[in-house]
């Protein structure tokens, strides 16, 4: 689909309930200026509408989702994948398995004692 959906809709519809909201909140301030101020509210009110009517009639995405194809992933290094995970397993154990005893059968050798 063409952009990121929130709740189920596009963000052309975020977009109309905002400037509808703006229009409502500079209307309302519009009509509260005495003078010939007021007919500004006319414009306004004829911009959001034809603005409106643009995004209604000319969206940028179809109104249905393209057919998805799903990519078939195949593993092509599979079996020589798990022969190198046993080579370095069985190497990681023979060389644990050599080393080990050089670690517990290392000598511990006294500290001579101080004589008074």
């Amino acid at each position: 689909m063409g952009g990121a959906l929130v709740l189920g809709v596009g963000t052309g519809v975020f977009l109309i309930a905002l400037m509808w909201i703006g229009t409502l909140v500079l209307s309302l301030i519009m009509s509260r200026v005495a003078g010939s101020t007021k007919l500004g509210i006319i414009p306004l009110v004829l911009l959001a509408l034809t603005i409106t009517l643009i995004l209604v009639f000319f969206p940028r995405t179809s109104e249905l989702p393209s057919p998805v194809k799903e990519k078939q992933v195949v593993d092509t290094f599979f079996i020589g994948r798990y022969v190198l995970l046993a080579v370095v397993s069985v190497v990681f154990l023979v060389s644990l398995f050599i080393l080990l005893p050089f670690h517990f059968l290392e000598p511990v050798y006294a500290k001579p004692l101080r004589a008074h």
